[in-house]
């Protein structure tokens, strides 16, 4: 169960949420046309891996970290109409820390253009850390109790401290990582984390927790606000700044909601593309051959000849159906 410290005593106001995710969508809107113009200006474009579909090769160039858009579009509506509480303030603050990392990344690589940016090495330890602090809040401040809860079966499993931590930061760094990997495709992660985060938006109204509410609706919002830009052809990409952050949102906000496993299910779209790479590489270790064309798997079906706009939709139309799934599992668990 949520602790009484993290549900009582937050009014939910409706208006509230509702308006929160529309200042996200038009600040994001508002500021993508000069933010583009300036990252042209100093050639910070996108460098693309030369292994790659040589389709995308086209798209060197295009202008990168529009992660800092999507921010400043959930910052600012965030930090003015939300109460500030420990849980939403957590999330918020973890999801900055990823885009930290994620804009580290991409300036590494527009600096040296090259693909390749931070180090595996460096990006873990970082990770490791913001997963601390997530867990240390979560039990100590939100005192939320070291139990996995599956939302599917009536099964709650007490792990302790030091495995909650490590469930924590493969919750965390899989996500991020997840939402990272999904974006190779014009649209195809932002408007796939739109649906997700519109889910925890359901999620938290219907658990009474109005300052994760907010932030959730700012998340969505600021998502479909870069969607305008980000929708093929496009004219910016996330970056690692966007792609990390959004993703580092959505394992903190599977956290503080207690819906760690039930994020398979809610971000089952993410998890299909993290799963194609994993099986990708194994399968590959073990007998030299390749399971798909490419990975991720979006790529596999580029080179079936598919288009990124089909591509894109049908992978939305997964995100939805496995959202709804999982808000209809969340559902049952607390009715």
């Amino acid at each position: 169960m949520l602790s009484a410290q993290i549900v009582v005593g937050e009014a939910i106001d409706r208006g509230e949420i509702l308006i929160a995710g529309m200042a996200a969508m038009l600040i994001t809107i508002f500021l993508g046309p000069k933010f583009i113009e300036a990252l042209r200006v100093r050639e910070f474009g996108q460098q693309i891996r030369e292994e790659g579909p040589q389709e995308h090769h086209s798209k060197a160039g295009t202008p990168t970290m529009g992660g800092l858009i999507i921010f400043t579009g959930i910052a600012v509506p965030y930090l003015v109409l939300s109460g500030l509480d420990t849980a939403s303030l957590t999330v918020f603050g973890i999801a900055v820390g990823c885009a930290l990392i994620g804009f580290a990344d991409d300036m590494i690589k527009v600096s040296k253009r090259r693909s390749l940016g931070l180090s595996a090495r460096w990006k873990l330890l970082a990770q490791i850390g913001l997963a601390l602090i997530l867990w240390f809040v979560a039990t100590q401040e939100l005192g939320l109790e070291t139990k996995i809860q599956s939302r599917i079966f009536s099964l709650e499993l007490d792990v302790g401290s030091v495995a909650y931590a490590v469930f924590v930061f493969l919750v965390l760094a899989g996500f991020s990582n997840a939402v990272n990997l999904t974006d190779g495709l014009d649209g195809l992660a932002a408007g796939c984390c739109a649906i997700v985060f519109l889910a925890f938006t359901a999620i938290t109204i219907t658990s009474g927790q109005g300052g994760l509410a907010v932030l959730s609706a700012c998340l969505v919002g600021a998502s479909i606000g870069f969607l305008w830009f980000n929708s093929f052809p496009a004219s910016i990409f996330m970056g690692d700044t966007g792609s990390l952050g959004l993703g580092g949102a959505m394992g903190a906000l599977a956290v503080v909601t207690q819906t760690e496993l039930l994020l398979i299910i809610l971000g089952g779209i993410f998890v299909i593309e993290a799963a194609s790479v994993a099986i990708q590489v194994a399968f590959f270790k073990l007998t030299r051959r390749r399971v798909f064309l490419m990975a991720p798997i979006h790529h596999h079906f580029e080179m079936l000849a598919w288009s990124e706009t089909k591509i894109m939709l049908r992978f939305w139309i997964v995100a939805a159906v496995c959202a709804g799934i999982g808000f209809t599992l969340y559902q049952n668990s607390v009715g």
